[in-house]
């Protein structure tokens, strides 16, 4: 297990995507984004990814250099196509002309399709919580392979159409919700199998339909995740069967599975201007109240006490930034045979 300076990492996935294709700009973009989901602590959507992009751009999934095409636009709507540019460039461009459009407009809402890979989805309402408004951003894969059993049901067919939602608050850490509407994200078994780890029961089904701890049977032999809510797994399919709707069908992507395989990130984002509502100094005067509130609950036997939603994101950040970020021995080497591949192992340290 290597462990990396949060920078130092950054910079090997910006010079990897850069040497596969990418812009310097977007190479940069998609290395944050990476590794601020390391930082916070999703090392599922961290720079395990890089390699996985890499491929993509050399199948030509992912078109370096794509168009930003507005499709159809009001004074608060917008449909854009990102020609199959990198998710994490043409969701961060939708997401702040949402965000322009609510400053003058009140509200907005935004769909996007034909983007590959968004990565983890909080940052997207983030950037609207740090302009005083209440963000929303929800995701679902297209018509690529899907990993959601429905409810009840033991093949896949939904994504793990996850949910963020961040509001502006008088707090250290920002005040937002980021979840998957599966009991796990996908990559989270992905990790799981690079560490050779077990994964814990309720996670997955195999093709069979019976609960499984071994990640290969999601990976490599035909099994599904299962949605949020174990028992109660209703619920979270539900959910996922409406943010495919929002993200799918209202974006125009439809729903079901392609034969190429190419993935296809539908996003639906929307943003609230807090002062058409109330003065924004009070909203986030009182967010921070509440947050102080629930964190006052006396805590179970056993638990450490009561964290509000984005909490535990932020104490996981200042670590990782005075500690390094932990990588694993399988994506670690990913990186150097990349490195290798594009003849620019010395400049980073990866020889």
């Amino acid at each position: 297990m290597a462990i990396v300076d949060a920078e130092r990492l950054t910079r090997i996935g910006a010079a990897l995507l850069a040497a596969a294709g990418a812009s310097p700009e977007e190479a940069e973009c998609v290395a944050k984004g990476c590794v601020s989901a390391n930082l916070v602590g999703h090392d599922s959507h961290g720079i395990i990814l890089v390699p996985t992009y890499i491929e993509r751009i050399g199948k030509g999934h992912i078109v370096p250099g794509a168009p930003f095409t507005v499709v159809r636009e009001s004074a608060t709507t917008t449909v854009i196509d990102g020609n199959w540019g990198f998710g994490f460039v043409v969701n961060e461009r939708a997401m702040r002309l949402t965000i322009e459009k609510a400053r003058s407009a009140n509200v907005a809402a935004t769909t996007v399709f034909r983007q590959s890979h968004v990565g983890r989805l909080g940052p997207y309402p983030l950037l609207a919580a740090a302009e005083g408004m209440i963000g929303i951003a929800t995701a679902d894969s297209g018509r690529s392979p899907k990993v959601v059993a429905p409810f009840g049901g033991r093949e896949a067919r939904l994504g793990t159409n996850p949910i963020a939602i961040a509001v502006p608050a008088d707090l250290e850490a920002p005040f937002y919700l980021d979840m998957a509407t599966s009991a796990v994200a996908h990559g989270k078994v992905s990790l799981a199998a690079s560490r050779g780890q077990a994964i814990p029961e309720g996670w997955v089904v195999d093709r069979d339909g019976k609960a499984t701890t071994d990640p290969m049977a999601l990976l490599k032999q035909g099994g599904a995740l299962l949605p949020l809510g174990a028992s109660e797994g209703y619920k979270g399919s539900g959910l996922a069967a409406m943010v495919e709707i929002l993200c799918g069908l209202l974006a125009g992507l439809g729903f079901g599975v392609e034969p190429t395989g190419r993935h296809n990130d539908g996003c639906f984002l929307a943003v609230f201007k807090v002062e058409a509502f109330r003065p924004l100094a009070e909203f986030k005067r009182e967010v921070a109240e509440f947050a102080r509130y629930l964190k006052a609950t006396p805590p179970a036997q056993g638990s450490a006490g009561v964290f509000y939603p984005g909490e535990i994101e932020h104490i996981r950040e200042q670590e990782r930034r005075r500690s390094g970020i932990d990588v694993e021995d399988a994506t670690w080497n990913k990186l150097r045979s990349l490195a290798a591949r594009y003849d620019i192992a010395a400049s980073l340290g990866l020889t």
